[in-house]
């Protein structure tokens, strides 16, 4: 199965309208419907599968059963699916936030940071948006005009219109006004800091909790300053590729394209209708489908009108590995880049007599202070490698039992990618011994 059309999860958010429902074709009986996550493996809203043998099956299920091959070899360096797609219609002023980057994130919500980007799909004359500063502020202004209402002062107003394209990078301040219909292409993360809601009250008439200290701690607060880096792309970072293709049904009403070994390809249709074919597949397209290609699909082709976005994951670039030994003694942790040269090293005590979640963390905590100590990014790390003295299963990542250092039916991978959001694989250290002996000659 490559080519998938896909089942939204709705969200009822109370600054939300109603288009996606009546524009776009979303199937929702209630009043306000705020957001769609159309291409999603987010426990918080996941996506369903509308055709073929996994029809009603969620993309999360689909992924299990077919392998992550079917997300392609640019996406073996994430530990979890690696975006989330959605539609947002904003009725009202969405609260002014910011998203915390994944390191932060992590360490203090146990999912990823956020970067994403916004496509405007629609705007109503005189829209506009809230996206970083004006001028640099320091923490304590930004922290006194939170406290007293004055922030929206300080903060860049940009009027949109249909068409354009902006990139948040976590960290930055920001908010969707009023009468604007988005696109967003996301960090797969639901991770959320409000600081001003314009005193608006929740379903339970109270007013919506507000971050004000974790903003405090995450966000730039210096004016964006725009860059062409990702022509000829409408975005382009570690994360997401996005790209726009357009057929008028006239002049262009047919376009083949590819689906590498690579990465797999999200299709979001923003207008039109058709079919897309791949192999021996044929869906019909509509506004406001989505649709799923797996990594491998090889050539496929849209016929018809179509406004579309098409996202895929490209190769990190300056990639490092993390090697980790655990000894009885010591844990041995380097840092080597994709030609096996050693960047950085460190020697931590076990300590076998503290709980594995301690020594699991201090390894973490060591990992994440090494790389960014010699300023190499958690979006760097191509994945961890540890050996362990004793018995593994290396399929599930769990140390079956290791006398050395007293461990029982420790789920190390499990444990591990809290901290660090990567592929983590675990084997005994006599397997990483003759890898790493094999890897020199």
């Amino acid at each position: 199965m490559a080519l998938l059309k896909l089942i939204p999860s709705c969200k009822d958010y109370l600054w939300g309208g109603h288009r996606l429902a009546e524009e776009y074709g979303k199937e929702y009986d209630g009043e306000v419907l705020a957001e769609s996550w159309e291409l999603s493996c987010h426990p918080d809203g996941p996506s369903a599968i509308a055709n073929g043998p996994y029809k009603g099956k969620t993309l999360r299920e689909y992924i299990e059963a077919e392998g992550r091959e079917v997300l392609g070899r640019h996406c073996a360096r994430f530990r979890d699916f690696p975006i989330l797609i959605k539609f947002i219609d904003a009725k009202q002023n969405l609260s002014i936030q910011v998203h915390p980057d994944n390191r932060y994130a992590l360490k203090n919500e146990g999912q990823y940071g956020k970067t994403e980007m916004w496509y405007i799909m629609d705007a109503k004359e005189g829209s506009f948006l809230y996206y970083g500063f004006k001028r640099e502020i320091s923490k304590e202004e930004f922290s006194e005009r939170i406290q007293n209402d004055t922030l929206l002062e300080v903060l860049n107003a940009v009027p949109v219109q249909k068409g354009d394209a902006l990139f948040i990078e976590s960290g930055t301040i920001h908010a969707i006004g009023k009468d604007i219909l988005i696109a967003e292409i996301q960090q797969n993360s639901n991770v959320t800091y409000r600081v001003y809601d314009y005193g608006r009250v929740g379903k339970d008439g109270k007013k919506r909790d507000l971050h004000i200290e974790k903003a405090l701690a995450v966000t730039k607060r210096v004016p964006i300053i725009k860059s062409g880096k990702s022509y000829p792309h409408v975005a382009d970072c570690d994360y997401f590729t996005v790209d726009k293709m357009n057929l008028d049904g006239r002049m262009m009403k047919k376009m083949e394209g590819t689906v590498g070994p690579e990465s797999f390809a999200s299709i979001l249709i923003l207008d039109g209708r058709g079919i897309i074919t791949c192999g021996k597949e044929t869906v019909e397209y509509k506004k406001g489908d989505s649709l799923f290609l797996s990594a491998g699909s090889g050539t496929y082709e849209i016929e018809g009108s179509c406004d579309a976005l098409i996202t895929t994951i490209r190769e990190n670039a300056g990639l490092v590995r993390v090697g980790i030994d655990i000894c009885r003694k010591d844990t041995r942790i380097g840092l080597v880049n994709m030609d096996y040269k050693l960047l950085a090293h460190k020697v931590i005590p076990t300590e076998p007599g503290k709980h594995p979640e301690e020594i699991v963390r201090n390894i973490g905590e060591t990992v994440l202070g090494l790389m960014e100590e010699h300023g190499i990014t958690v979006d760097q790390c191509a994945g961890v490698g540890v050996g362990v003295p004793g018995t593994v299963d290396c399929q599930k990542g769990v140390v079956i039992d290791s006398d050395d250092i007293s461990w029982r039916q420790v789920p190390l991978e499990d444990m591990l990618a809290e901290y660090l959001p990567v592929a983590v694989k675990i084997a005994d250290d006599s397997d990483f011994a003759a890898l790493g002996a094999a890897c020199l000659v």
